[in-house]
C-alpha cells in the first residue's frame, strides 16, 4: 500500500536551529491495515503524515505507493494535490475539512467528484437524493440541511461530515490525525464508531494518530510508536490485543532509559 524507504525529514540544516523531524524511517503499511500511532509532541507523527501526504518533500529517502490492480510506484516527488486524489486526510480542528461559506450540498459535491475522476457529475435531483441517504447514516439529521452553509454547523457535525465526505471520495489511505480531540466527549465518541464502521464497510487502509491510549489499544491491528523521529516499536496483530497501558509505558521506559510518572507525560 505505501511503503517509505530510509526517509528523512530535516529543517534548517547547516543552522543552530537544525531539527530532525524524521530519522531514517523506514515503514511499510499493507492494505486493510489500520494502524494507531502514539508518542510525545515532537516525536515525527505529524511529519510522518506530511512526507506520506505531500506536504513537505523528504530531505532524503523514498516513498513508494501501490494501489489496486497496479503496480507499485514512487511518489517522493509527486505533488501533494495530485497524492489527495488517493490520500485522504482529516486533521485535528473540524473546521479544516469544511468550506464553511458553502452549502452542505456543495461541500458534498465537492468530494463526490474526486471519487470520480475523469467524469461529468452535475448537482441534479438524483445527486440530492444520494447525499441525503447517505448523511442520514450520521444520524445527525443533515440530511435535512443540504441548502445551509457548513459555518452553521457545530464542530461534531462538521467533523463527522468531514469523515463521509472523505470515504465517499474512495480514497486509497485515509489519514487521521487526531480527528476526534477538538471534539467533546459525546461527539468524539460517535466520530470513532463512525470511523470504525466506515473503515469495515468500505475495506480502508487507515493510519490514526492519537493520544487516546485507550482508542490506540483497542483499535485496529497494529500500533506504532514514534520518539525523535523513529518508529521504536511496531507491534501487530496477536501482541496488540493483549495489551495494557502500563506495558506501552515499561515499553518506552525500556527503551529510552527513562522514568515516567504517568502515560500522560509519556503522550504530552
Amino acid at each position: 500500500m505505501v511503503r517509505l524507504d530510509r526517509v528523512s525529514l530535516v529543517f534548517g540544516s547547516g543552522t543552530a536551529d537544525k531539527n530532525e523531524a524524521l530519522r531514517q524511517l523506514s515503514l511499510q503499511v499493507f492494505p486493510g491495515d489500520f494502524i494507531t500511532i502514539i508518542g510525545s509532541n515532537g516525536a515525527g507523527k505529524t511529519s510522518l503524515y506530511n512526507v506520506i501526504s505531500g506536504m513537505h518533500a523528504v530531505t532524503s529517502g523514498r516513498v513508494f505507493i501501490s494501489q489496486p490492480g497496479a503496480d507499485e510506484r514512487e511518489i517522493t516527488r509527486e505533488a501533494e494535490w495530485k497524492r489527495a486524489r488517493y490520500i485522504g486526510r482529516i486533521f485535528q480542528n473540524p473546521l479544516l475539512g469544511t468550506a464553511g461559506r458553502m452549502t452542505l450540498a456543495d461541500n458534498m459535491m465537492i468530494y463526490h467528484r474526486k471519487g470520480y475522476r475523469g467524469f461529468r457529475i452535475s448537482l441534479n435531483q438524483k445527486m440530492m437524493e444520494y447525499f441525503r441517504s447517505r448523511l442520514s447514516e450520521l444520524g445527525m439529521g443533515l440530511e435535512n440541511r443540504l441548502g445551509d452553509n457548513v459555518e452553521l454547523f457545530s464542530g461534531g457535525q462538521r467533523q463527522a461530515l468531514t469523515l463521509l465526505m472523505t470515504v465517499l471520495s474512495k480514497p486509497s489511505l485515509l489519514l487521521l490525525d487526531e480527528h476526534t480531540a477538538a471534539l467533546d466527549p459525546h461527539n468524539a465518541e460517535l466520530v470513532m464508531k463512525l470511523t470504525l464502521r466506515f473503515a469495515k464497510e468500505y475495506k480502508l487502509t487507515v493510519m490514526m494518530i492519537t493520544h487516546n491510549m485507550k482508542d490506540a489499544l483497542e483499535q485496529g491491528n497494529r500500533l506504532l510508536m514514534m520518539d525523535g523521529g523513529r518508529i521504536i516499536l511496531d507491534i501487530g496483530p496477536g501482541e496488540k490485543e493483549k495489551l495494557r497501558v502500563a506495558d506501552i509505558v515499561e515499553r518506552f521506559r525500556t527503551i529510552k532509559k527513562q522514568e515516567f510518572a504517568s502515560d500522560e507525560i509519556l503522550l504530552s
